[in-house]
């Protein structure tokens, strides 16, 4: 893994692409969705019929940050014709290095982790409500590293919107010991690689059987 930050930086970049970015996590067990990188349509819509429809389409790139902005995700694609026509569409837009095509992971709730580094306190492990509630609502809980276990839990208990961790809508309670997982591996992250400047995993989906997942993950490489 630091071979893929020394290159990453060796080219002057700023973050690691999407599907970098969760190469790195799953290397210390985060959970990530399935995906495959494509070169172009044709291989996208290939490898869309290994995973199962419907899936997910994605522009990406390691200048491509923040692809909601550019248009640059395609959701809920259920077909070849589909997924080429969005593919054509998706490789024209600026920073487009190949296409991304991911799992629709089910479920209805939505988290946020990260990691942040501040000035004062060094590393910080960052724990909230996700999707498009996070600057809305603002729930969120930090905590400095390193993070213990108990820590993690404590963390996920302050939420204000604690009761999504329970059975929410037919879906089963959300996995406390998974997610506690995900929020010490980001501590140990900040300890460990120095180059990581800041980590924004958002949306972590949980599925209906309650095992959250990234589906989106960003990491912002410190600058030399």
């Amino acid at each position: 893994m630091m071979n893929l930050l020394k290159e990453a930086m060796a080219e002057g970049r700023a973050t690691l692409s999407e599907f970098d970015s969760k190469r790195f996590l799953s290397f210390f067990g985060i959970p990530v969705c399935r995906e495959v990188l494509a070169e172009n349509p044709d291989s996208a819509a290939a490898e869309a019929r290994k995973i199962g429809y419907p899936v997910v389409l994605k522009a990406c790139g390691a200048d491509l940050a923040h692809k909601t902005e550019v248009g640059g995700i395609a959701l809920n694609l259920k077909n070849i014709r589909d997924v080429r026509k969005e593919g054509l569409r998706l490789m024209k837009i600026q920073g487009c290095e190949a296409l991304l095509v991911q799992e629709m992971v089910k479920g209805t709730r939505e988290l946020v982790c990260g990691l942040t580094r501040d000035p004062q306190l060094g590393p910080c492990v960052m724990f909230g409500l996700g999707g498009v509630f996070t600057e809305v609502l603002d729930d969120v809980a930090f905590r400095m590293v390193p993070l213990t276990p108990g820590d993690a839990r404590e963390m996920i208990g302050e939420i204000r919107a604690r009761k999504i961790l329970d059975p929410f809508r037919g879906e089963a309670a959300i996995d406390q010991e998974i997610l506690g997982h995900v929020l010490v591996s980001l501590g140990r992250i900040g300890l460990e690689y120095e180059n990581v400047a800041a980590i924004d995993i958002n949306p972590l989906k949980v599925r209906p059987d309650g095992k959250p997942v990234a589906v989106d993950a960003l990491v912002v490489l410190r600058k030399e």
